[in-house]
């Protein structure tokens, strides 16, 4: 009889689960309440720091001292590159505004200087060439020998010796004298007044000594007189 309830309450409870295994049922504390089984009891921090080692405590030391090491070991290169920029920047600008504006200026001078010189040398050469040419003028002049009847009047001293034929204080007349020998188809040199002489000389022959113009003057007697002489102008 027993028996009977027994299974009529199972079948009852059967009916009731839909015949679903039984489920234990727990409130929301007890679940709270309860540790997982994957996880651990979390030690006290007094127990934690009694009964860990010594050697497996973590190291605190400031992680800024090793920082400041590097630091201070990388300064002599960072001052090293900033003193080598210093100078190759300090080289460009001396360079570009000492160095460079001096070259330039005393090239400038130098060609200046080239300029002037050049410019004496051909001042030099160009009065070279003047007294060249007066020179060469004089002694052409000195040197040249009258056309027949010429009449020339001296304007400098020729260094040459002359016979002299007639004097007078009168330019006019010894013109006339000149005029009379050139019609005759003969030379003649006017010498006008110099130093202290204010006469005016007319001569004939123009020679490079004196043994010369005194052997023309003794053979000229006989047509000019015994008063002829010779003259260096």
């Amino acid at each position: 009889m027993a028996n009977s309830t027994d299974d009529a309450e199972k079948n009852q409870q059967d009916e009731d689960n839909f015949g679903l295994p039984d489920l234990e049922f727990k409130t929301l504390d007890q679940l709270q309440e309860q540790p997982k089984p994957d996880e651990e009891p979390v030690p006290d921090a007094e127990e934690t720091a009694t009964t860990t080692p010594a050697e497996e405590q973590v190291d605190h030391t400031p992680v800024y001292e090793e920082e400041e090491s590097e630091r201070r070991s990388s300064a002599p290169l960072v001052i090293s590159i900033i003193i080598g920029l210093v100078v190759v920047i300090g080289s460009i600008l001396i360079y570009q505004f000492v160095y460079k504006p001096g070259q330039e200026k005393a090239r400038l001078a130098q060609l200046e200087k080239e300029k002037q010189a050049a410019d004496r040398k051909a001042e030099e050469e160009n009065q070279a060439k003047l007294a060249e040419q007066e020179r060469l003028k004089k002694e052409a002049a000195a040197t040249a020998k009258p056309a027949d009847g010429s009449i020339e009047t001296l304007g400098q001293r020729t260094g040459h010796y002359f016979v002299i034929i007639a004097s007078s204080i009168d330019g006019d007349l010894v013109m006339d004298q000149a005029k009379k020998l050139s019609a005759k188809g003969i030379g003649s040199k006017i010498i006008p007044p110099f130093g202290k002489w204010k006469f005016y000389r007319l001569g004939i022959g123009d020679f490079d000594s004196f043994g010369n113009a005194q052997q023309s003057a003794d053979a000229s007697k006989a047509d000019y007189g015994d008063g002829i002489w010779v003259m260096k102008y």
